[in-house]
């Protein structure tokens, strides 16, 4: 299964494919620099600031940088990660910056995660959030 993040909220898209990927199935995110976060530009960059800044250099936590990474790492967030079943399924979820030349399928994309559902129009993209902690991508 392929996911376009376009436009898609993070946390309701990151439910979704949790879910799924715990069913067993296979799912590529495409263009996850343009998944959103919502809330207040301030409030969203200092509350991913502070996820990057917690913690040691060499034990960690550990929170990336690269918009791909962050989204994985919302997803792994909502699975059983340290089960083996967990673990199981985190594998099967690739997440990827634009569109890889090695897919070929349509994307689909999920109608109850889309920015439009907000009541608000104060969100943030994930591309942003990425440039803000210092990504190079």
């Amino acid at each position: 299964m392929i996911i376009d993040a376009t436009n898609l909220l993070l946390g309701r898209m990151a439910t979704v494919v949790a879910k799924k990927a715990l069913l067993g199935e296979k799912i590529e995110i495409i263009n996850c620099e343009k998944a959103a976060v919502s809330g207040t530009r301030s409030h969203v960059l200092d509350k991913y600031k502070h996820k990057r800044a917690r913690g040691e250099p060499a034990h960690g936590p550990h929170f990336p940088r690269r918009s791909d990474m962050i989204v994985r790492r919302t997803i792994r967030g909502m699975l059983p990660y340290k089960t083996n079943r967990g673990e199981i399924a985190f594998k099967k979820v690739m997440c990827y910056l634009g569109v890889p030349t090695d897919i070929k399928e349509k994307a689909e994309t999920i109608e109850n995660a889309n920015v439009d559902k907000l009541p608000n129009l104060k969100y943030v993209y994930v591309g942003e959030i990425s440039k803000l902690m210092g990504s190079k991508q």
